[in-house]
């Protein structure tokens, strides 16, 4: 576009500048602008300030060539000459643009400088030059209003809400925003092409990363170019990337020539810790970085070398190589662990994690995982290993351990799954099968061990395996249907015997199948409640005594009203338990195999509560509560001969029962805290107290039991300590101690303390046929994680198990994390009277680590 000043002076015409515009300073009064958005057909000139009294102005620019007139009273030669004399002067020759904005369909550009150019259509910019792409918002059309079911019931009219004139304006008026911005010193832009040449402190930003260079020729359209001297910092996986030439080969894909790459933020100027630098690395599609004669530098000091690499360059699940981590066992020797990580979909992975063990041999393992919903997902972990120290040659190595087991194929196979089927059935499945009990105890540390698979499935699926000192190892299928106060369940138990000394007879019972049905309803418009439970299982055992038995449990519980400050509760039931024993092996049964059994039931309880709020505070919500509730129970059950009925779970081992049991209840609430919100009730302290009497002893056979004391205190929302005893009153002396604390913060530091005390002829309080223990129980437990104090960057954490009775520790393990910005390094200890491991994890930033991650 170009503008012609043109002078009318006494009847004559004087062209006197012609040029390229954008914007134009005629002086300072009078100036003359495009506007931001201008139309091919013409262009308004705004003028401000002007002197009306010396000359009229015309305004009207045409694409081509544009006329701005300025008719001057009559002046004589000399004086026109002065005036335009004047008029260069003061403003000398006009700038081509100074701060100004061009705008095309998709692109703005803005710069201290910019010219114009028609044939070919293009842009030159210079100085803060900046090009912004404006793409459109797409509003999503308003939610058509929908009746709730009660309108449609009630035929109610909705009304739609009332539609303002200012509110349908803003509606249909484009919204914009910027996606792209690019700045530069320096920038050439074809329009027709779409393309640009930049240079001097290239700058350009987008939602998914940042990337600065020297030089840039860029294809806005196909998203491609080249760069020089760039450094690309990418927002997933906190990626940075510098090279001497990239090349942008795509959408997300680039070839980066003599440059290297590290998963982290750096601070400007701040040498990497650790990068992967390579003669040619590609970004491919899928978020691969893809590195040719790759090296890994610490510092910038190379340790390592490899022709061919590939790193994961996406913030999403990808294949390839995990960190390894080193290990090291008095008994298995140097340990070295290379994990896989599998990428099949987008709801499934697999983690590869072959070992070896330089005293052992090599040990593979894999983890499958899936998920398809919040509620359908599964895990299963396999662990296999031909141990070459099993064997009964390897004397040395039974006697130093004491382990027991003689076979040499060694496996661990665990999982769980949860899933939901039609209308409502929740299924679990818990897989547990160990080759020998030994094993869970020789590998228990290291990420694929017992302790970390169990704090892995506990974490993920709230329930976690067996003590790793339990020799049955359950496996169950359970299924379960709730409906208006019924449930029915129905399970499958298998018993993986992993003791390899157990007894060839009376082996562990499978339920094959158990049912269950429960439920409770009212019985007519009473408070009195009808309750049932039945079951039926079939149990199976390769030696030893099974079959069938139904088991049927129907009640009736009311209250009585005794007294308006008395809650008393009466329950009658009626047990039908018929059995079918089969035998198994060589198993012999010496009764009859179809047995009945019949017991009734009755029980009745009677209790007040007494509450008063203790007000302590300024507010009327300051204080705690106090609830005390004493209770006093009586439970009755027959003596019936249960000698021909087989012994298969705790519903073959009711015995008679004619006692009374009373006790206190305390509960403390505290209605406000500093901790906490105004008004907001905590959960402070719990104490109860009991004792039961045997009617069936004379008062001489010490018919009481001893008193038990329970008491849960919570000093802080994030601590908790429970305290349970039990006192002896004929010995005078205290038979049980059971002490455990835990306390927890959001940042994730953690203490806990366990011991327990339990004299020699201690029984469960509340089975009164345990059998008294033959020895003493002293053990206490303790374990911390925490950052170490006046150190930053370090995270500590130990755990020990010792027997006070034994005088013997009998686990401790520790660790100490370094956390730097871009990596940490974790060393861990294990300590058992047999074993002394000690294992190195190293991770880097967003690289991956064994297990845990993320499924979409």
């Amino acid at each position: 576009m170009t503008l012609i000043l043109t002078v009318f002076a006494e009847n004559r015409t004087f062209r006197i500048l012609m040029f390229p515009i954008i914007g134009l300073q005629l002086c300072p009064h009078v100036q003359a602008k495009c506007s931001d958005v201008f139309l091919p057909e013409f262009v308004m000139l705004l003028l401000s300030s002007v002197n009306r009294k010396l000359f009229t102005i015309a305004t009207i620019i045409f694409p081509k060539e544009s006329v701005v007139s300025y008719r001057l009273p009559q002046f004589s030669c000399l004086r026109l000459m002065l005036f335009l004399l004047c008029f260069l002067v003061v403003n000398g020759l006009p700038q081509d643009v100074f701060g100004e904005k061009v705008a095309t369909d998709k692109w703005n550009i803005s710069a201290d400088k910019v010219i114009r150019y028609e044939n070919p259509s293009s842009i030159v910019a210079q100085g803060n030059v900046i090009l912004e792409k404006n793409e459109k918002v797409v509003v999503k059309p308003p939610q058509v209003l929908k009746k709730s079911a009660w309108a449609e019931l009630l035929e109610e009219q909705s009304t739609p809400p009332v539609v303002r004139a200012d509110q349908i304006e803003k509606a249909n008026t484009p919204l914009y925003q910027v996606t792209v911005t690019i700045k530069s010193d320096w920038m050439v832009y074809d329009v027709e092409l779409e393309s640009i040449k930049a240079k001097g402190n290239v700058q350009i930003n987008t939602k998914d990363e940042q990337l600065f260079a020297k030089e840039v020729t860029l294809n806005l359209t196909k998203e491609t170019g080249k760069f020089t001297d760039a450094t690309i910092l990418r927002n997933e996986l906190s990626l940075h990337m510098e090279g001497k030439s990239i090349e942008k080969t795509g959408f997300d894909t680039y070839r980066i020539d003599d440059g290297w790459v590290i998963t982290c933020k750096l601070d400007e100027g701040q040498t990497p810790p650790w990068s992967f630098s390579s003669a040619n690395t590609e970004i491919k599609q899928g978020g691969y970085a893809v590195l040719t004669h790759a090296r890994f530098n610490i510092k910038d000091v190379p340790i390592f070398y490899s022709p061919y690499l590939i790193l994961p360059a996406k913030n999403t699940r990808q294949s390839g190589l995990l960190f390894p981590y080193f290990s090291n066992s008095t008994i298995g020797g140097i340990g070295l662990n290379t994990p896989f990580f599998l990428n099949i979909s987008d709801s499934a992975d697999v983690t590869f994690f072959p070992e070896y063990y330089s005293n052992r041999g090599f040990m593979p393992g894999a983890e499958f995982r899936y998920i398809l919903s919040g509620t359908d997902k599964g895990t299963f972990t396999a662990s296999f290993l031909d141990d070459q120290l099993s064997d009964p040659s390897e004397t040395d190595y039974y006697n130093d351990t004491g382990y027991t087991h003689d076979n040499s194929d060694r496996y661990w196979l665990r999982g769980k799954a949860n899933h939901t089927f039609g209308d409502g059935w929740q299924t679990r499945l818990d897989l547990d099968i160990v080759s020998d009990q030994d094993y869970l105890n020789e590998f228990n540390s290291g990420p694929s061990g017992f302790r970390k698979t169990y704090d892995h499935y506990l974490e993920s699926y709230g329930r976690a395996f067996q003590n790793q000192t339990d020799s049955n190892r359950q496996n169950s299928l359970k299924t379960l249907r709730s409906f208006r106060g019924m449930s029915l369940e129905a399970n499958l138990l298998a018993i993986n015997a992993a003791d390899t000394n157990a007894s060839d007879s009376y082996t562990p019972l499978w339920k094959l199948p158990g049912v269950g049905f429960a439920g409770a309803l009212p019985i007519g418009e009473t408070n009195s409640y009808f309750d049932w439970h039945s079951t039926y299982v079939n149990y199976w055992r390769e030696d030893g005594t099974g079959g069938h038995r139904f088991d049927l449990k129907p009640a009736i519980s009311s209250p009585i009203p005794v007294s308006p400050y008395l809650e008393t509760l009466a329950q009658i039931a009626l047990r039908d338990t018929f059995y079918y024993v089969q035998t198994y092996g060589d198993a012999e049964w010496d009764h009859d195999e179809v047995q009945n059994r019949f017991l009734p039931e009755f029980k009745v309880e009677t209790a007040t509560t007494l509450e008063r709020d203790f007000l302590t505070g300024e507010g009327q919500t300051d204080g705690f509560s106090h609830q005390v509730r004493p209770f006093i129970k009586y439970d009755h059950i027959p003596g019936v001969d249960q000698t021909r009925y087989p012994q298969w779970d705790d519903v073959d081992q009711i015995f008679a029962r004619n006692s009374i049991t009373y006790g206190l209840d305390n509960f403390f609430n505290t209605l406000s805290s500093a901790s906490l919100n105004k008004g907001a009730i905590w959960d402070t302290a719990t104490l109860r107290v009991e004792q039961y009497w045997d009617l069936r002893q004379d008062p001489d056979e010490e018919p009481l039991s001893a008193i038990h004391g329970k008491l849960g205190w919570s000093p802080a929302p994030s601590a908790r300590l429970l305290y349970r005893t039990d006192y002896d009153v004929y010995d005078s002396t205290f038979t049980n101690h059971s002490f455990g604390g835990e306390y927890r913060n959001s940042r994730g530091d953690q203490f806990g303390l366990d011991y327990s005390f339990k004299g020699k002829g201690y029984t469960d309080f509340y089975d009164s046929y345990s059998i008294p223990l033959t020895a003493e129980i002293n053990q206490i437990n303790a374990n911390f994680r925490l950052p170490l104090p006046f150190i930053s960057s370090w995270i500590a954490g130990a755990g020990i198990e010792h027997s006070i009775s034994q005088d013997e520790t009998i686990k401790a393990n520790g660790f100490l994390t370094y956390m730097a910005n871009c990596w940490s390094v974790t060393f861990e200890t294990q300590y058992t009277p047999v074993d002394t491991s000690f294992i190195v994890l190293f991770n880097l930033a967003n690289i991956g680590a064994p297990f845990g991650v993320p499924l979409n």
